[in-house]
């Protein structure tokens, strides 16, 4: 009989502390998280940024199951004032559903998770902003479980999650109708799938390997459930933006390395072949047909409705089901080109927009609100500010990309999976931009970092979690460990605690808004 136990511990170590507080804990950081995100969520009260394109796109797609055609334009948003009215009187009116649709730049799914808000709390600010509130509040609690479950610490863990929750740009986005929040969450939520996914599968494999017979290629691990949980929430990602993609590619690859790794940990003769044969399988079906099939389940919206952009509704109802079939997805897949034509082709200038180089570095902001007609007695002073800036909290920014060159330094020295894991969902986040701001001259914007924000987190946590030491190290290192982590977590709470005004659209003076414009770089995204 083999040893399982020690098979199984070298596969799969154990957890420090209680399973109870591995859930209390960062529920715990979760609500406090929650409550940032949650209290003055409808504040303020106005159409914010790019709100202006997905809340009344989410309103479309609840009333009518596909995007119409607004009032107005950009110029004059007449469908924005008649919303901050009250009314919902905000559709053109056209002779047939087709003259009336909206050719949009991004999958339905995060439009449609905006929308239920828009459902259960009405048309206004609180009731838009709900889902992005509710999903950057689960977040937190998922990237809490995830970093205690890589480095089997719950301490760590809470501080990874509290650290997401002090983040300025996850707060703003959190607050604010836009579509990367839904992208971020499912990027996480896909990754945490498929951390557990390796910790069920180790197991299930030291399990089997010790209760039957075991050839050269290892045992078969069946049906598993936290790979195919990991397809469905990376293609809902692709299903809220199209760059959802490059997480799902790196994701895919990572699961069948981590499973070579495993068999070869266990002392298998032919640890590669065997992932090949017994695993692969069942990994395509998982990372790429269960994406696929939520991926076209968020379009059923389009299928089902005449009104989306290139429908030919009549004539693919004009010959019989097949037909229909057919040139419905021909209509679609042509769609989807026109959409890849409009992002490549996107390069128009914007006083907001950066580029990839300058994100880590937060350079170049996003003024999502300043308005300029605020009256003196908004704040007591003869000048009154209220903004909305989206950037990051720079006390955690910086120390992410210190942690990033350390765990780039730890991998080579060790090859330790969770570093390696870290720097590839980092470089699929952010790398592609650099091909798009070459290739394509492309109009990007530090927002777009939003995805990896998690696993900059991640990167200052497994480093935290060096600088603490081991359990048995002696208690004078442990001590000064802590002392350091602990000073870093405070530093951020400060910081982040400074910037809060202009995080969440606070009335100040403009002389405290400019106190906390910690780079003169962001001075010009809202001149006085």
């Amino acid at each position: 009989m083999r040893n399982w136990g020690v098979s199984a511990q070298r596969l799969v170590p154990p957890f420090q502390g209680t399973a109870l507080l591995g859930w209390i804990a960062p529920l715990a950081v979760a609500i406090f998280g929650g409550l940032l995100r949650f209290i003055r969520l409808g504040e303020p009260k106005a159409v914010v940024f790019d709100e202006t394109y997905y809340v009344k796109d989410a309103y479309s797609l609840i009333t009518h199951g596909v995007e119409r055609t607004m009032l107005g334009d950009a110029k004059d948003p007449i469908a924005d004032r008649r919303l901050l009215a009250g009314s919902l009187d905000i559709f053109k009116q056209c002779a047939q559903p087709a003259d009336c649709a909206s050719f949009v730049a991004h999958p339905p799914l995060g439009k449609w998770m905006i929308g239920v808000g828009e459902w259960l709390f009405g048309m206004n600010p609180f009731g838009w902003r709900f889902a992005a509130a509710l999903v950057g509040t689960l977040s937190i609690l998922v990237m809490a479980r995830v970093a205690r479950r890589m480095t089997r610490s719950t301490l760590l863990g809470c501080l990874a999650g509290l650290l997401l929750a002090l983040d300025g740009l996850h707060l703003v986005l959190s607050r604010t109708a836009l579509l990367d929040i839904f992208l971020m969450f499912w990027v996480l939520a896909g990754f945490a799938c498929v951390v557990a996914d390796r910790d069920w599968a180790r197991r299930r494999l030291a399990d089997r390997y010790d209760s039957r017979p075991a050839g050269e290629l290892g045992p078969r691990l069946g049906f598993r459930p936290w790979r195919l949980a990991a397809g469905v929430c990376l293609g809902a990602a692709c299903a809220v933006k199209w760059s959802g993609i490059f997480f799902l590619v790196a994701f895919a690859v990572l699961s069948i390395m981590w499973d070579m790794g495993a068999r070869r940990a266990l002392g298998l003769r032919e640890p590669y072949r065997g992932a090949l044969s017994y695993d692969l399988p069942g990994g395509l079906g998982a990372m790429a047909l269960a994406p696929v099939v939520t991926f076209m389940a968020t379009w059923t919206g389009w299928f089902v409705t005449s009104g989306g952009w290139g429908r030919n509704w009549e004539q693919a109802t004009s010959s019989g089901p097949f037909y229909f079939l057919f040139d419905s997805t021909r209509s679609w897949i042509q769609y989807q080109s026109q959409v890849l034509g409009y992002h490549s082709g996107l390069e128009s200038y914007h006083p907001y927009m950066s580029e990839p180089w300058q994100w880590p570095l937060l350079l170049r902001p996003v003024s999502f609100h300043y308005p300029s007609d605020l009256p003196p007695s908004a704040c007591g002073s003869s000048s009154c500010s209220q903004a909305v800036l989206g950037v990051g909290t720079p006390a955690i920014w910086y120390a992410a990309a210190i942690a990033l060159v350390g765990l780039v330094a730890w991998y080579v020295a060790s090859r330790d999976w969770r570093a390696g894991a870290v720097l590839l969902a980092y470089g699929a986040g952010w790398l592609p931009w650099f091909y798009y701001a070459i290739a394509d001259n492309r109009t990007m914007y530090l927002f777009y970092m939003i995805p990896v924000v998690p696993f900059m987190v991640l990167a200052v946590v497994l480093m935290a979690g060096l600088i603490l030491g081991r359990q048995d190290a002696p208690p004078t290192r442990r001590a000064i460990g802590a002392a350091v982590v602990g000073a870093f977590a405070l530093v951020a709470l400060i910081n982040f605690w400074w910037l809060y005004p202009v995080l969440a659209s606070e009335t100040i003076t403009y002389a405290q808004w400019w106190a906390r414009m910690l780079l003169r770089s962001w001075v010009t995204v809202a001149p006085k």
